[in-house]
């Protein structure tokens, strides 16, 4: 799935992505981690990979979008 960076803090290496209809989904230092990346800028195409739990939705990677 395809989002855009929305926030990220460099020091707890969390933030939030914003899917493409607006909806605002945090990640976390592991997901990021995962996803081998060293910074993430507000505005870059990301991918991400999610897990469902009921209606939650949590992300458990994020990566760089490349075409």
């Amino acid at each position: 799935m395809q989002a855009t960076a929305y926030t990220y803090d460099p020091e707890t290496r969390s933030g939030a992505v914003l899917l493409d209809d607006g909806t605002p989904v945090p990640f976390d230092a592991a997901a990021f981690d995962a996803g081998g990346l060293r910074l993430l800028r507000p505005g870059q195409r990301v991918r991400i990979e999610t897990e469902r739990e009921g209606t939650a939705v949590r992300i458990t990677l994020v990566t760089l979008q490349t075409l």
